[in-house]
């Protein structure tokens, strides 16, 4: 399992200016979408298929509505399914992180599901407030649904009812079985991710934009996730060097990221704001 000792996704999300969180993607509060959904990785998989390229918001909203891409019966349903997508993912071009998940995707398939899985954490509160309960999960050990609960209730109080909370649970599973850390059905067991270079560059993507640099970047929450410790993910991130999808420069202990070639000149201006990007 990666470092858990801090899992504190909302301080970093915090510090962000109104503007800078809205650009990039990042959501605050106690509201989620996994009252209702999953991750809906079949959903987000389909419609990106459908919907090729950089396409406007309008372009992802006819591709639900109109041509019906998602194969839902009724219009009511495909309502729905295009605001939970949205509310997950953005699902416009000009959100950051959406924009780079939707460049990844495309390119990198195996790296997918940990994609989805972190765009939605940055956008969905509950299911953040899951994440100690699942990597906290001994590989191969049944996962155990009342540190989810005692969580999740921690982070919302009482604002759930019960059932609600319940239905979160579920959900919340069957999105980290989605992802790959969870497997079966009915009893869960963990199970330990791949950290691919796609997956490392997205996960250093989110903790440099708020505000994390140098080796830091490699001990974030969205690293955590990939269930690899710091050297793990270093080696990850050469390789995602050579892909192309970041710089990276070491000096003895020393090491520095930056991300020319996946951030466009203006959103490497919009860091400038309240976050210097290291050269």
């Amino acid at each position: 399992m990666g470092v858990i000792s801090d899992l504190n996704f909302e301080t970093g999300i915090a510090g962000l200016s109104p503007i800078q969180a809205l650009a990039w993607g990042f959501r605050l509060g106690e509201r989620g979408t996994h009252t209702s959904r999953t991750i809906m990785l079949k959903e987000l998989s389909d419609l990106l298929e459908a919907v090729p390229g950089e396409v406007s918001r309008k372009d992802y909203a006819d591709a639900i509505m109109e041509a019906n891409c998602l194969g839902k019966r009724t219009a009511a349903t495909r309502k729905l399914s295009l605001q939970r997508l949205s509310e997950l993912y953005g699902l416009d071009g000009r959100v950051i992180l959406f924009r780079v998940l939707r460049d990844l995707w495309g390119r990198f398939e195996t790296s997918r599901p940990l994609l989805a899985l972190l765009l939605a954490l940055a956008r969905d509160p509950l299911l953040r407030a899951t994440t100690r309960a699942v990597v906290g999960t001994p590989y191969g050990h049944e996962f155990a649904r009342q540190p989810m609960k005692d969580a999740l209730s921690d982070a919302v109080g009482e604002r759930l009812s019960e059932a609600t909370l319940d239905k979160v649970i579920r959900n919340a599973s069957s999105s980290w079985t989605q992802s790959g850390h969870l497997r079966g059905r009915g009893r869960k067991t963990r199970r330990c991710v791949v950290a691919t270079p796609a997956a490392t560059a997205y996960a250093l993507l989110l903790g440099f934009a708020v505000g994390q640099r140098g080796r830091l970047l490699f001990e974030t929450p969205w690293t955590v996730v990939l269930d690899a410790g710091p050297d793990e993910l270093i080696d990850a991130a050469v390789d995602a060097k050579q892909l192309g999808l970041l710089n990276l420069k070491q000096s003895g202990s020393m090491i520095d990221v930056s991300f020319p070639t996946i951030l466009t000149e203006k959103e490497r201006e919009l860091l400038h704001g309240t976050h210097r990007e290291a050269s």
